[in-house]
């Protein structure tokens, strides 16, 4: 992975997150439906942001981009709600809320300057 590409990157190191928050929600909340929603919306943002850094042709990276986003917008979701169902706590909602919310300002920005380049 290059060091260099901040989306690839933060997406990549989200996604760990994700699978850490994962095994312990499971484990120790034992909640086993929100959490694999979470698992499957935060590890897919660093998936298609792959996808996207090899698309054949700027539309595709484009469209790949933005699936990236949709999965970040969806992880946003199931981050409050598990905060709110009282699974995660304060603590680690800020956490999370704050990775994920730079992802999507990333995201949205590199979406930006395609539209108008």
């Amino acid at each position: 992975m290059k060091n260099d590409n901040v989306v690839q990157v933060k997406s990549y190191s989200f996604a760990i997150r994700i699978v850490e928050v994962y095994k312990y929600l499971i484990s120790e909340k034992k909640e086993f439906v929100l959490s694999k929603q979470l698992l499957r919306s935060g590890t897919s943002i660093g998936a298609n942001v792959e996808e996207a850094i090899g698309g054949q042709s700027r539309k595709d990276f484009f469209a790949k981009l933005t699936i990236a986003y949709k999965e970040a917008r969806e992880s946003h979701y199931w981050i409050r709600l598990l905060k709110d169902t009282n699974y995660l706590t304060e603590e680690q909602f800020n956490s999370l809320i704050i990775d994920i919310e730079e992802l999507l300002k990333i995201i949205a920005s590199i979406q930006k300057t395609i539209r108008n380049s």
